[in-house]
């Protein structure tokens, strides 16, 4: 079936019958002869035009490779996407990302990067490339803001992120506390000076509840921040305040369907106060969100056993120890295996 049938377009009918049979004697002569020469022309073009583009890529690659980028980057960008042979395709996509960075044409460069992760995805040269490639363009742009506008609350946060990053926790509290004073209702920031203060070598005694505050301030400007509802209920949980964890937990995997750890926490929490079929339901969620987490795996296994459904437990009690031996170095002693009928603490 040609394309045109498959559209749907035909050729319309001739009102004239004499005229029509005229016509469909011709047409049965004259299709096959065209579509004769239209590949005898189609092949010869094809013949023709890979040693154009073999030329061409070649061209391009000793154009880059002289630092005539500007002139090399649309002979590159077609090597790139058309040349027939895999290894030629790789150099010009090579060539042209390093081209595309010194023209300063970002677009230009993650359209090189997404053609060779898409042809080599798993090249390690092509993978080290984009690691590298993507860090420079971020330290670009981190360049131009800190450039453009060093006052900004942008740059500030971008600031007390990198020292964060670094351990410096009083200076990224410092730019953290800039920014609220620029814009006291900054989504986000409560969050992460909450995150600082948790994250801190020498923490204070109310370390807890310093963080505690801003995590629900986080929450009175952003209700939908998941992170702070999480990290609330994880709080809740280790203080062993099982109804408000089990309520943030809750929460949190309405706000964010997808969020592993909190279907894991609410399930944890439920089999705290002995609620181990309601438990059932958010393990299992756990486990599909998070198929290598060991803890799921325990966590289902003993919900399952103690609601009576031993076989399933025990399917899951052996993906934990398969999953505890593979994780042992080589020779090391294994660790018991849990008893089946106890429940995590």
């Amino acid at each position: 079936m040609t394309l045109y049938h498959k559209a749907g377009v035909h050729h319309e009918r001739l009102p004239y019958f004499l005229m029509r049979r005229l016509l469909l004697s011709a047409w049965y002569l004259l299709v096959p002869f065209g579509f004769f020469v239209s590949f005898c022309v189609g092949q010869g073009s094809k013949t023709a035009a890979a040693p154009d583009l073999a030329r061409e890529s070649q061209q391009a690659l000793e154009l880059a490779k002289a630092g005539h980028c500007k002139e090399a980057l649309p002979l590159l960008r077609k090597a790139a996407t058309r040349s027939a042979q895999r290894d030629l395709r790789r150099q010009a996509g090579f060539a042209g990302v390093r081209c595309a960075m010194l023209d300063v044409n970002p677009d230009k460069v993650t359209e090189f990067l997404r053609g060779l992760a898409r042809d080599f995805p798993r090249d390690p040269e092509v993978l080290y490339l984009s690691v590298h490639t993507y860090s420079d363009l971020s330290t670009r742009a981190a360049q131009e803001l800190a450039t453009s506008a060093p006052n900004s609350p942008q740059a500030h946060e971008l600031n007390a992120e990198a020292l964060e990053m670094q351990g410096k926790w009083d200076e990224a509290e410092k730019e953290y506390q800039t920014v609220l004073q620029q814009g006291p209702r900054s989504p986000g920031i409560h969050f992460r000076l909450g995150r600082l203060i948790l994250s801190r070598s020498n923490p204070a005694p109310d370390m807890a509840e310093q963080a505690k505050r801003e995590f629900q301030q986080e929450l009175e400007i952003d209700p939908n921040n998941a992170g702070a509802e999480y990290v609330l209920g994880e709080l809740a949980r280790q203080a062993q305040q099982w109804d408000e964890a089990i309520r943030r937990f809750t929460r949190v995997c309405k706000l964010d369907a997808g969020f592993g750890d909190a279907f894991l926490g609410l399930g944890s929490s439920l089999m705290s106060v002995k609620k181990f079929p309601e438990a059932i339901p958010p393990l299992e969620t756990a486990v599909k969100l998070e198929p290598a987490n060991p803890t799921a795996h325990y966590s289902l296994a003993v919900a399952y056993t103690r609601s009576g459904r031993k076989q399933e437990g025990e399917k899951e009690f052996a993906i934990h120890r398969q999953m505890m031996q593979k994780s042992q170095p080589t020779g090391a002693a294994a660790e018991p295996e849990p008893q089946s009928q106890g429940s995590p603490q």
